[in-house]
C-alpha cells in the first residue's frame, strides 16, 4: 500500500509503530514499512485485506482531522473483522458522525454502527446488552447533535430510581439532590459533549431535564429526545406508562442490559416485556449488543463472557428441569434416582 502524506503516515503508524503493531497482534500479518509504503503479508487473502481496510480507514480518519490512537485502532478492527459478518457495514460505517460541542463521535463496532442508524431512522428504538457497549453514550450524542442542530427543542433523561443491591436510606435535599446520584451516568455523559459551564445553562433553561421515571406520569413529551436508560429495572406498568408519554415531533430510546435487573425477584422486567410487545412493529428499532462490541477497558469483555458462561450450566439445568415431565425424577450418572 501506499499513502500520499508522509505526515499523516507517521500518526497512522504510531509512536514506535505502536499502531501497527497493534494490528498484528490482533490479526495474523505481518507489517512492513517503508518511507509512506506498507507491505502486509500473511497466511490468507482475507486476512491480508482486512489489515489493509483497517490502515485506509485510519488513514480516512486522520485526513478528516481525527486523532488515531489505541482506541481508534481496536475500533477499526472492531468494524473491519465483525462489519462483514453481521452486515453493518465494515470499516466504512465510520463515516457515521455525529457532532457535539466538544468532540466528534463515530461508531467503534458494527453494532454501534446499527444503532446508530437506528437511532436516525426511528421514533422508538431499544437497544438492549451488557455495560460498556455506547448504549446510553450513543443516545445522549443523538440527543446532543439534535438539540444542537435545532431539530428539536429539549433533551429529556430518566431512570428509574432503583439501588443496586444496597439499601441507601433516606437521601437528603431537594428533589435534584436526592436523584442526582441515581442520575450520575447520564451528566457524565453529558459533560463530555457539553463545554463546560453549558450543561448547567441548558438545565437552568429547560432544554436538558433529567428526572425520574416517577415523575413522567401525566405528561406529553412533545419536540423532544427522550432516553430511559437501566429499562431493566422498570416494571411492566412502568414501561408502558412511560412509553405512552410519546408526543408529537418527539424520539424515544429505551436503554437496559436484561442481565442486571435489581427488581425484587420474581417481578417481571418491563425491558422485556415491552421488547417482546413491540419488535414486531416496522416503526420500532431493536439493536442487542454482546461482549464484542464493548468499547471500555478491554478486560470488561472478559468478565462479561466469564459471567455468562458460568451462568450457562444453571441455565441449562434449569430447562433440562423444566422439560421433564411432572413427577419424574431425574437420575444420576449411579442410577440412583434423586
Amino acid at each position: 500500500m501506499r499513502f500520499d502524506d508522509n505526515a499523516a503516515c507517521a500518526l497512522l503508524f504510531g509512536q514506535h509503530h505502536l499502531n501497527l503493531a497493534r494490528i498484528e497482534q490482533k490479526l495474523p500479518v505481518s507489517i512492513v514499512t517503508r518511507g509512506n509504503e506498507v507491505f502486509i503479508q500473511g497466511e490468507s487473502e482475507g486476512e491480508v485485506r482486512t489489515a489493509a481496510t483497517v490502515l485506509e480507514d485510519l488513514y480516512a480518519q486522520l485526513k478528516k482531522g481525527r486523532i488515531v490512537g489505541r482506541d481508534e485502532v481496536d475500533a477499526a478492527l472492531r468494524m473491519a473483522t465483525g462489519g462483514a459478518a453481521q452486515g453493518n457495514g465494515g470499516a466504512g460505517a465510520n463515516d457515521l458522525v455525529l457532532r457535539t460541542d466538544r468532540r466528534l463521535i463515530a461508531p467503534r463496532s458494527p453494532n454501534q454502527a446499527a444503532y446508530m442508524r437506528l437511532l436516525e431512522r426511528h421514533d422508538l428504538v431499544f437497544a438492549l446488552g451488557p455495560a460498556g457497549t455506547g448504549k446510553t453514550y450513543l443516545a445522549v450524542a443523538m440527543a446532543v447533535s439534535l438539540l444542537k442542530q435545532r431539530r428539536i427543542d429539549r433533551i429529556i433523561l430518566s431512570r428509574p430510581a432503583v439501588e443496586a443491591g444496597e439499601r441507601l436510606g433516606f437521601l437528603p435535599g431537594d428533589l435534584k439532590e436526592k436523584v442526582d446520584p441515581y442520575l450520575r451516568p447520564l451528566y457524565d455523559a453529558l459533560q463530555d459533549m457539553l463545554p463546560e459551564g453549558k450543561l448547567e445553562q441548558r438545565i437552568e433553561t429547560g432544554q436538558i431535564e433529567i428526572a425520574p421515571l416517577a415523575y413522567m406520569r401525566g405528561r406529553t413529551l412533545s419536540n423532544a429526545y427522550i432516553i430511559l436508560d437501566e429499562a431493566q429495572n422498570t416494571t411492566p406498568s412502568q414501561m408502558k406508562m412511560f412509553l405512552t408519554r410519546l408526543g408529537e415531533n418527539s424520539r424515544m430510546v429505551i436503554t437496559g442490559d436484561p442481565s442486571q435487573s435489581d427488581l425484587p425477584p420474581g417481578m417481571p422486567s418491563g425491558l422485556g416485556d415491552a421488547v417482546a410487545k413491540l419488535r414486531s412493529l416496522k416503526a420500532v428499532g431493536l439493536v442487542r449488543f454482546d461482549q464484542k462490541d464493548v468499547v471500555r477497558h478491554p478486560l470488561v469483555s472478559e468478565i462479561i463472557n466469564a459471567y455468562e458462561q458460568a451462568a450457562r450450566p444453571a441455565a441449562e439445568a434449569k430447562e433440562e428441569a423444566d422439560r421433564a415431565p411432572d413427577g419424574e425424577a431425574t437420575s444420576s450418572s449411579d442410577g440412583q434416582r434423586q
